[in-house]
Order: C-alpha cells, then structure tokens, then sequence
C-alpha cells in the first residue's frame, strides 16, 4: 500500500539528492551523521552557500504510543528508543533542513521547533496543552497502523487541537506503516480521511533509514512537505497584509 500526498510544487522535492545541495546538508551533518542543535545553535554555512533561515514552532500530537518521540528522533537524526516510554512534560528538538524554492530558485533553510507532550501529562496538567498551541505554526497529527482507536480518534485529535490554534498548517502522519499487515486501517479509509479533511497524509515506517546522509530520503518527503504548507502558509498571510482593505 502507498498512499501519495498531493505533490510538493513550491519546493523541489528531491533537491537533497543534488550535488547543487551538498554544502547546505553538509552544515546539518557531522562525519555523515546528522548534527544535534539546541535551542541558540545554528549549522554554519560556508559563504558560497548562504540562506536565510526561517523558524516554525511545530507541535506533535497523538495518543499515547503512536510513535510521537520516536518520530521525532527519526526526523532530527537522533537515536530512536528502543522501547516506548511515556514523555514527561513537553519536550522541545530543534531541527534545520535547507529547502529549495522552485518558483525563484532562492534557498532557505528552515528551522523546526518540534514540540512533544506526553498524553498522561497533558490530562494531568491543564496548561501544558495551551502551552503547546500557543503561536504555533503547524501540527502534525499522528495515528499508528499497528493502534486502529489512535486513528479513529484523528477528528477528535484535531478538532481538539485545532479549537484555539487558528489557521495553522495540519499534516497527518501515520507510524509503523512497515507493520501495516497487522491493523485493520485501509488505504480507502485514508484516502477518505484525507479528502474530507483536506489534509495530507503521510506514511512513517517504525525502523530502518538511520540517522546518516542515507536516512534523509526517508524524512524528506514529511520536512518538504511541511516546509511547502508552512510557505505556503506565509505566502497567503502576506498577500493578505498588502491587499487593500475593501469597505
């Protein structure tokens, strides 16, 4: 089974397979392995390949064993635990991935706060979830293949969500697609949920990829993605500041 979301037009989607790429993801990358940034840290880009950075504050939600930290460490190129323990409190990755536009050929390099709550702490504190939402600019909902009730609950995830959080960008993502023989979701039901939603899906596998140069074709289809809805996004927004105000 695969399951396409609509196609990436604003960004190229294969850019990091091109030589023309190599000095950006050599910035994010330390003897072919992924570099770890913090908060205040930035990759250091040599002058022939300069960027402006853009920052998102991207919020990961789910229920309780769908994969949400182990998403996270896949997609920032950290180790993936070995075994599912319950996030306490919010934990904050950051991430860059450089990005090329296909309209004007301008390269920019995004940076990706993901933000990863625990489902036990957000029902057991009530500001964490408001802490989550606040100012940011994207979600990804996440379901498992493996956890049929974690995808039933997707429109109640993200009405919930989605209540306070205004017009940010919605992706779907679904983890362990490589156990997919042992669930009862089908690729109709997705294609459904995407159509009625009007949001794109994107499918995860549980192992495999690693955290080297090999590993970014697995993340890229998902950061291009989300990098193209959340440029889509500003595009929007700023067409809307400079447009007159009609009476």
């Amino acid at each position: 089974m695969a399951l396409h979301p609509r196609p990436v037009s604003r960004v190229l989607s294969d850019w990091q397979r091109s030589p023309e790429s190599r000095d950006y993801f050599n910035s994010i990358m330390h003897r072919n392995r992924r570099k770890r940034f913090g908060l205040l840290e930035a990759p250091v880009l040599p002058l022939q390949a300069a960027a402006d950075t853009v920052s998102y504050k991207v919020f990961v939600s789910g229920k309780s064993g769908v994969g949400k930290s182990a998403l996270v460490a896949k997609l920032a190129g950290l180790e993936v635990p070995s075994m599912h323990y319950e996030t306490i409190g919010i934990q904050t990755t950051v991430l860059y991935w450089p990005v090329k536009l296909r309209d004007n050929g301008r390269v920019l390099l995004f940076r990706f706060q993901l933000w990863d709550c625990g489902e036990n702490a957000l029902r057991k504190f009530d500001h964490l979830l408001p802490a989550c939402k606040d100012q940011t600019d994207a979600v990804l909902h996440l379901f498992s293949f493996t956890d049929r009730s974690s995808f039933d609950d997707l429109s109640n995830q993200i009405t919930r969500i989605s209540d306070s959080a205004g017009s940010n960008v919605k992706l779907v993502v679904g983890t362990k697609f490589d156990q997919f023989m042992h669930t009862d979701v089908t690729e109709r039901e997705l294609r459904e949920f995407q159509q009625a939603w009007a949001v794109p899906v994107f499918c995860f596998q549980s192992a495999g990829g690693g955290s080297g140069r090999a590993g970014l074709a697995d993340i890229a289809p998902l950061l291009n993605g989300l990098a193209e809805q959340l440029w889509a996004q500003d595009l929007q927004a700023a067409r809307l500041h400079t447009e007159p105000h009609s009476h």
